[in-house]
């Protein structure tokens, strides 16, 4: 069980954030649940977390063993594309999309005078444009068409002979002026087709001319004081510039297509393949080959394509790929496309091998990191002695000015690495005057007793940002007080105050490291940063202990008043320096009087004596 959670964490780990569609395989290989993300990873990793309280995502999740995604381009491709999987698999866990139902294409006819409409299915004899996962989409850009292009909406079989031989005659819609009579010869095929034309234009994307129509639409309307009107028309521009009318992941054609993706890396190649079927895409793989010899990437792709078909059961008779392999097959066409559908699908093949090349480059790093931070554990368990890894580390340090303003830090390590959301900082509260001693028994007092009251897991190695004074006020508490059997070492530093030397034991005793070791340099990280930290909440606790007792000098403003005047000047500086009048902006006349002149004393004069 944990191998299978570690491989897919692993995976999730280095998911691009970016849309796609991914797949939840079972033990058997077989795929259990496609889903759509306009964020790959935020939304896969958000089955996996402790809180998951789904019933059913938490009996889907027990089933994943493996899980492969495609990347896309839009959130709206990435709709289309995991409609397409979930019909083409029908998984057991999907539930929304298996209805059967379509997206609506825009559909025109092949007839002499064609019809353009709405469809959800697609049939021979007509071109098609889509599919639209928004109807609204599809149904503002029909409406806008019809209101700029006067095209029948009849179903009559009209054709030239027909019409000359005066079989039809003009019905409502000429006489509303949305049609030109196209069916009794007031309007000729050449007209007509030159319309058609433009609309198949415009349903490709090019649509400035419907844009620039509703652009002046707007601008009369404003102009007429119809403004209601007119943010109607601006709602259906501002959707008609934002949506692609076209998505790339699927096409017209009928055709089954392969297209490959090709990218090397070091000695390691990485191939994609989409497989293309009636026009859209029902599945993608992407495999490496290492290169065993000095062979090239035509000799790579060739292989890659021989594998990756026999693999996926594929016939298609065109593929598509990025440069010519070394390979010939009968009745097969291969080709390198400039422009296109099939340019758009081989730059999104392209796209997604990219992305499994850089995903595998970063699952690599992870590991190598993981294992590096492994062995710094193994190297400080193993010089100190300790039963078990010290997968978590909690170091102290505290920070004060001759008692004044004394605070203290605690960091934590899991895994070698900072854990930030775990870090604490404390007010001393028991302790008066300079003594480090006192406040690290304070500190280590509350922090562990309330460890043990909310029954949380203790580290398994604390560390004290000092020498022997430090881990011994540690023991004290850990040890004698709480009866806690916790390793504590101590970090000491030098009079450059840099990390010196490891301190471990009763009583303590010096552990030999090199400054070139990357045990003590994750040592001397961890004393850096609680260092730091202590400085840090230290430094803005001064701050507004000098802020407020130079307020408190002022009599007659009380706690608000001097909120007002942090809240709106920041500093103390500022107020000092401020005219009366920005004063008196903030917090009245009376109380800017009282301030400005506490800041701007009128000097008098000494008497002369004559």
């Amino acid at each position: 069980m944990s191998t299978r959670l570690e491989h897919i964490k692993q995976i999730v780990s280095s998911l691009p954030e970016t849309p796609g569609v991914y797949q939840y395989y079972n033990e058997d290989g077989l795929i259990i649940y496609v889903g759509k993300a306009k964020n790959l990873k935020r939304r896969v990793s958000s089955y996996f977390n402790k809180t998951q309280t789904s019933a059913k995502v938490n009996v889907l999740v027990k089933k994943i063993y493996d899980l492969k995604y495609i990347v896309v381009n839009t959130e709206a491709d990435a709709l289309l594309l995991e409609n397409n999987l979930i019909k083409k698999y029908q998984p057991r866990y999907n539930i929304l999309l298996k209805d059967g139902k379509t997206y609506p294409w825009l559909c025109i006819t092949k007839e002499e005078f064609p019809r353009v409409f709405k469809s959800r299915q697609v049939f021979r004899g007509a071109e098609y444009f889509g599919p639209y996962s928004s109807v609204w989409v599809l149904d503002t850009l029909l409406e806008l068409i019809k209101k700029i292009y006067p095209i029948r909406t009849c179903r009559l079989p009209l054709k030239e002979d027909s019409i000359a031989a005066g079989k039809y005659s003009v019905c409502l819609q000429y006489h509303i002026h949305n049609c030109l009579g196209c069916c009794v010869g007031y309007q000729k095929k050449d007209d007509y087709q030159k319309m058609i034309a433009e609309i198949k234009e415009i349903a490709k994307g090019n649509s400035r001319a419907i844009t620039d129509y509703l652009l002046k639409e707007i601008q009369n309307l404003a102009g007429n004081y119809q403004f209601e009107k007119a943010q109607e028309l601006k709602l259906k521009y501002d959707a008609l510039l934002q949506y692609q009318s076209k998505t790339i992941i699927t096409t017209t054609h009928d055709d089954d297509l392969d297209v490959f993706g090709y990218e090397e890396y070091d000695n390691i190649a990485y191939i994609n393949i989409l497989r293309i079927s009636k026009g859209s895409i029902i599945q993608g793989f992407t495999i490496e080959c290492h290169k065993k010899l000095d062979e090239s990437k035509e000799e790579l792709l060739a292989i890659a394509i021989l594998e990756l078909r026999s693999r996926l059961n594929s016939n298609s008779k065109q593929i598509i790929v990025p440069f010519l392999p070394e390979l010939e097959l009968n009745d097969t066409q291969i080709s390198i496309p400039q422009k296109g559908d099939k340019k758009k699908l081989l730059d999104l093949s392209l796209q997604n091998v990219k992305q499994y090349r850089i995903d595998r480059l970063k699952q690599s790093e992870k590991l190598n990191l993981e294992q590096r931070s492994t062995q710094i554990l193994k190297d400080l368990q193993n010089a100190l002695h300790l039963d078990r890894l010290p997968m978590h580390i909690e170091c102290f340090d505290n920070s004060n000015i001759s008692g004044s303003d004394a605070v203290a830090a605690c960091v934590v390590y899991r895994k070698a690495k900072p854990c930030k959301s775990d870090y604490r900082k404390y007010n001393i509260k028991t302790v008066q005057g300079p003594d480090d001693y006192a406040s690290m028994r304070e500190v280590v007092f509350r922090r562990y007793q309330r460890m043990i009251n909310e029954n949380t897991t203790l580290p398994d190695l604390i560390i004290a940002d000092g020498g022997i004074g430090q881990m011994n006020a540690i023991r004290d508490i850990v040890v004698s007080q709480l009866g806690l059997s916790i390793p504590i070492a101590g970090l000491a530093k030098n009079d450059k105050h840099q990390t010196n030397e490891l301190l471990f034991g009763f009583p303590p005793q010096a552990i030999g490291l090199k400054p070139t070791d990357n045990l003590f340099k994750f040592l001397s990280g961890i004393q850096d940063e609680v260092h730091r930290f202590a400085i840090s909440f230290h430094r803005e606790k001064r701050s507004k202990t000098q802020i407020h007792s130079e307020l408190d000098e002022i009599k007659g403003i009380g706690e608000k008043t001097k909120s007002l005047l942090i809240l709106h000047f920041k500093s103390v500086k500022r107020i000092q320096t401020a005219e009366k009048i920005e004063l008196a902006e903030i917090v009245g006349n009376a109380r800017a009087s009282i301030i400005y002149e506490h800041f701007h004393p009128i000097l008098t004069a000494p008497e002369l004596k004559i």
